[in-house]
């Protein structure tokens, strides 16, 4: 990698990682970006508690980054930018995975009540999916 983009390696990482689950909900319809709040209250205690563990390793010198691997942004003096994002952005990429399969593989159950499919308007006593 050229060395003035190294800096931005992470950064590649995780924008790679948008932009190959954008599709999912482009094509599939998967509506993870369009419910907001849900999707905030899902990756939110996982970030909350990552971050943490994170600072805790760092501070500990259990954990470091490459700083020519990093922008540099550093939030509290230890935590890169790059590390908060990647609690944020591998979250959503697996919630929006997880959403494209029950789009095409509609009658497999998850166990949280949203139905998907075409039987989904329908209910079990009407003939649609359980």
């Amino acid at each position: 990698m050229p060395a003035g983009l190294q800096p931005y390696s992470y950064l590649g990482v995780l924008a790679f990682i948008l932009l190959t689950t954008l599709p999912l909900e482009l094509y599939l319809g998967i509506r993870v970006w369009r419910r907001p709040r849900r999707l905030a209250l899902t990756v939110a205690p996982v970030v909350a508690v990552f971050v943490l563990w994170d600072l805790y390793a760092i501070s500990n010198e259990h954990w470091f980054f490459d700083p020519e691997q990093t922008t540099g942004i550093v939030l509290g003096g230890l935590l890169p930018i790059e590390e908060l994002l990647f609690f944020v952005v591998v979250p959503i990429a697996s919630i929006m995975t997880l959403e494209a399969v029950r789009v095409v593989r509609w009658q497999w159950p998850v166990g949280d009540g949203i139905r998907t499919g075409p039987d989904a308007a329908r209910t079990p006593a009407e003939g649609g999916a359980p």
